[in-house]
This record gives C-alpha cells, sequence and structure tokens, in this order.
C-alpha cells in the first residue's frame, strides 16, 4: 500500500482503539518515524497530514529540517550532551530526557536561545539493560528537581516496551507509565499532558493504556532504507 493508504489504516486503528478506551481519537497523536526515510517520502507523510516527524539521529534531523517542509521535529531517540546545540531551534519536543547532565544541557541551550524547549523524560519501565531512561524509582526526584530549570517544560513522559510476539505483553509497561504520570501531576512547574508510547508494533495497545503520542515508522514507510 501508499504512504497515504498505510496512514488511512493507522488513523482507522487508532480511532478504534480510542473508542475501545472510552477516549476521543483525536487525543492521539501520530508521530511518523523518519529514521532512514528519504526526505521525499518524509514529506508525502507531512503532505497526507502528518506534520509530526520524529528522527531517532541528531545528525538525520539535521539533514532532513532543510529539505522537508512544514513539519514540526520531535527528537525521539538518546540524545549526547553534545549534540544539544545543533537541534536548540529545531525540535519542538525531546522525547527523551533522561539524566540529568542532560537535563542542565538542554536548558543552558534553550536559555542562550532565549526559548525555553519542551521535554520528555523516558522512563525505563520495563528495566531493560539494553534501554535507556531513568528507572521507576527515579522518575519523580527527577521531574522534580527538572522543574526548577528554566529552559525545560517538561510535558509529560515517554517509554520503549520491549519487542515481543504478542503486544498483550506490554500493557502492563504502558499501563504502568500512565499511573506514574497520574503521580507526578501535581508537582509544581510541570505538565504531564503526554505520554509518548507505542510503536508499530504495539501503538493499539498504547492507546487503550492512554498514550497521547505513538510513534510510528514501519507501518508508515514500510521497511526501512538502509
Amino acid at each position: 500500500m501508499s504512504i497515504v493508504e498505510n496512514i488511512t489504516v493507522i488513523k482507522n486503528e487508532i480511532a478504534d482503539a480510542a473508542l475501545r478506551a472510552g477516549r476521543q481519537p483525536n487525543e492521539v497523536k501520530i508521530i511518523a518515524v523518519t529514521k532512514n526515510v528519504a526526505a521525499a517520502k518524509a514529506q508525502e507523510a507531512v503532505r497526507a497530514g502528518l506534520t509530526d516527524l520524529g528522527e531517532n539521529r541528531v545528525q538525520e534531523l539535521q539533514n532532513k529540517f532543510s529539505e522537508v517542509t512544514g513539519a514540526r521535529w520531535h527528537l525521539i531517540g538518546h540524545l549526547q550532551s553534545n549534540k544539544v546545540k545543533y537541534i536548540v531551534d529545531k525540535v519542538d519536543l525531546i522525547h527523551s530526557l533522561d539524566r540529568w547532565s542532560l537535563a542542565l544541557e538542554i536548558d543552558r541551550r534553550a536559555r542562550e536561545a532565549g526559548k525555553v524547549l519542551s521535554a520528555l523524560v523516558q522512563v525505563n519501565v520495563a528495566k531493560e539493560t539494553t534501554k535507556f531512561g531513568l528507572h521507576v524509582n527515579e522518575v519523580k526526584d527527577f521531574v522534580t528537581e527538572a522543574a526548577t530549570l528554566r529552559g525545560i517544560y517538561i510535558r509529560g513522559l515517554m517509554t520503549i516496551a520491549p519487542l515481543v510476539q504478542d503486544p498483550e505483553e506490554v500493557r502492563p509497561v504502558f499501563r504502568q507509565l500512565r499511573q506514574i504520570a497520574e503521580d507526578l501531576k501535581e508537582i509544581p512547574g510541570i505538565k504531564m499532558e503526554h505520554l509518548s508510547m507505542g510503536m508499530t508494533n504495539d501503538y493499539r495497545i498504547a492507546v487503550e493504556e492512554g498514550a497521547t503520542m505513538v510513534r510510528i515508522g514501519t507501518a508508515i514507510f514500510g521497511r526501512r532504507e538502509i
């Protein structure tokens, strides 16, 4: 199927999942993941209405920023502190704030640029050793401290669920992230409005469990180019 047809299928499935959970489909934003996707294909997704694009690598985001028009960019992959300076003027939202040194660098670069950068705190709910993110018991103290930084606005949480055969197995991961967000809502200076969770394999379950953003690449663009 074409990119446009793929998007239609995904939107319909998100709508079905949202309604099953008593939610409205417009509560869920699709982040089209353009990792290893040609700029022309990314532009096609924007033309089809997916204006929020997600990149894993800073270099790729930089390259596509000037090639793709009409997009809002999300940095969804692991972010090295020394790369923050390259995206501070380009990203709408950082999904992968996962350590204090990075928070300080984002804060510094944002204030130097005279802006406030929105970020989500990445949580390693499943405790996978191969994944980045704070442990569950570290999140409250981290977010409380991050709320004092003038250059960062914490707007929610992100997690990456384990890749499994049966997506139902990861439902508890998404449910726990939602509960963590609920527990953090009383902290002043932040806003737990976004849960970035769910990818091609499990976005339906994520929507049922409260995702406000799903990060989808393969289901939109097909097998990625190398």
